[in-house]
C-alpha cells in the first residue's frame, strides 16, 4: 500500500481523535469509511496516527490544548491520589501530551485483589460502571468507569480505572516502540505537571 494513502488515513483519523474524542482504533476505521476506502485497506499504526494528532493540535489547537491537557492531568492526579493504594499509573493521551477536553483519562491500577478497587469506590460512594476494555497487551481488562467533574473545563470527563494484577506492573513500564515510558505513576505525573508550569 502506498504511504500517501496511509498518511491520508492517519490524518483523517487524527482529526476525528482531536475533534470528536474518538479512540485511535475507531477513528482509523471511521477514517476508512469517510475516505471511501475498502475495509480491507491496511491501516496506519498508532504511532503514525499520534504523529498526525500532534501536527493537527499544533496547527488548529495550539492556543487551547495546553490548558485542556493541564486540566486533564490535574484531574488524573486527583483520581490517582484517591486510588493511591492500588499503585495507579496514567497512560494514553493524558500521559503523552496529546489530550484535549474531549479525551478520556485512562488510569491503570495494579491490585493484589482484583475486587479491592471496586470495593474502594463503593466505600467512597462513587457511582461507576464496570465494563471490559482492551488492555495494554491487547487482552480484555475490567475497567471501572466514572464521570468526574473537571472544574477547570466546566464539564464531566470520563475516567477509566483499568484493573490489573499486581504481577502485570513489571511489564507495564517497558518502553514503547519510540523508547518512551508508556505510563507514569503519581510521582512522575506530579513532575510532568510541575515541568509544564515552568514553560
Amino acid at each position: 500500500m502506498d504511504t500517501s494513502t496511509k498518511r491520508e488515513i492517519a490524518a483523517a483519523a487524527a482529526r476525528l481523535v482531536v475533534e470528536e474524542g474518538l479512540e485511535y482504533g475507531p477513528a482509523k476505521r471511521r477514517a476508512l469509511r469517510d475516505l471511501g476506502l475498502s475495509s480491507r485497506t491496511a491501516l496506519p499504526n498508532n504511532d503514525e496516527v499520534e504523529a498526525e494528532v500532534r501536527d493537527y493540535i499544533a496547527l488548529y489547537c495550539a492556543d487551547t490544548q495546553p490548558q485542556e491537557l493541564r486540566a486533564l492531568r490535574l484531574l488524573a492526579l486527583e483520581w490517582m491520589e484517591r486510588m493511591a493504594a492500588f499503585r495507579p499509573h496514567v497512560g494514553g493521551a493524558v500521559w503523552h501530551g496529546t489530550a484535549t477536553r474531549l479525551s478520556d483519562i485512562y488510569i491503570q491500577l495494579f491490585c493484589d485483589d482484583s475486587k479491592s478497587a471496586e470495593i474502594a469506590l463503593i466505600d467512597h460512594h462513587v457511582d461507576y460502571e464496570p465494563r471490559m476494555v482492551t488492555g495494554f497487551h491487547g487482552e480484555q481488562v475490567e475497567a471501572l468507569s466514572v464521570h468526574a467533574a473537571s472544574r477547570a473545563l466546566g464539564e464531566e470527563i470520563g475516567v477509566h480505572l483499568l484493573v490489573y494484577d499486581l504481577d502485570d506492573l513489571r511489564g507495564a513500564l517497558r518502553p514503547d516502540a519510540q523508547g518512551r515510558t508508556p505510563r507514569g505513576d503519581l510521582a512522575a505525573l506530579r513532575r510532568l505537571i510541575e515541568s509544564e508550569k515552568d514553560k
